[in-house]
């Protein structure tokens, strides 16, 4: 056998019979695997995470069958009206595990205990900021016709709050819609009637508050990039902080939470 191994015309005619083995026999039935077309769906547009997917947002296209995923989604009619469980962007094949029956909220599942979310209503157009309110924007909140004596406040705990969400009375949330020009009926229908904001028990004590004996207004603070916008949360942590600390000890200061940069809070 050593012999045979070390003979360089028995090794050529090894090498000739796979040659031809893998040139007759496996690259044809691969050929033939990859020539056989299937339809798929794929997706057209950029589609974030959360959005009830429309005819507009994917087509069905023939493709090669070979090492196809086994989930990959082969009907448009399928998928239209369900919601994608991650972001998707144009030429993406659509899998059954990136879509749902049923909208799913990221901000709710990232709640580590510490914070809750909350939603208060929009009693107004121009307390919303007239719809124009986005997920993940730090707002400040202001309160009108505040008790007994209908004054306007604008608490020190409430000066940086991060909004997980702007829903519509329908329960959708106005990021999930799809952002194409619209008719003024759907127009309508986009408008957001409550806010979802993170919040400490504390500051959902103040809102419930706040909600039952006056009214709400938001007003935008800093929309951007996700860093910049924690150091806001950061702040208004080390004011609730301290104010509880005063409490407990019973000391009483006139402190308020501060800007980036210096910018002075409330009552300052």
């Amino acid at each position: 056998m050593r012999k045979l191994l070390r003979n360089r015309t028995f090794l050529g005619i090894i090498s000739l019979v796979m040659a031809f083995v893998i040139c007759f026999a496996v690259a044809p039935a691969i050929n033939t695997a990859s020539a056989k077309q299937t339809e798929i769906v794929r997706v057209t547009k950029s589609i974030p995470e959360g959005t009830a997917i429309t005819k507009d947002m994917v087509q069905s296209i023939a493709v090669g069958g070979y090492n196809l995923p086994s989930n990959v989604v082969r009907d448009a009619k399928s998928v239209v009206g369900k919601y994608t469980t991650a972001a998707l962007e144009p030429g993406d094949y659509i899998l059954d595990s990136k879509v749902s029956d049923k909208v799913k909220s990221p901000y709710l599942a990232q709640l580590d205990g510490k914070k809750q979310a909350i939603s208060i209503s929009i009693k107004s157009f121009a307390a919303g900021l007239s719809g124009k309110l986005q997920s993940g924007d730090i707002i400040s909140l202001f309160v009108s016709d505040y008790g007994d004596s209908k004054k306007t406040v604008a608490p020190s705990e409430l000066k940086y709050v991060k909004l997980l969400a702007a829903t519509t009375a329908k329960g959708s949330d106005t990021d999930q819609k799809d952002q194409q020009k619209k008719d003024d009926s759907s127009e309508s229908d986009n408008i957001p009637a409550t806010l979802t904001l993170l919040a400490t028990p504390e500051q959902a004590a103040h809102l419930v508050d706040y909600e039952t004996n006056g009214k709400l207004y938001a007003a935008l603070v800093y929309r951007g990039d996700v860093q910049n916008a924690n150091k806001y949360i950061d702040m208004q942590d080390q004011y609730l902080n301290q104010s509880s600390s005063n409490t407990s000890t019973g000391t009483v200061q006139g402190s308020s939470v501060s800007g980036p940069g210096g910018v002075p809070g409330n009552g300052e």
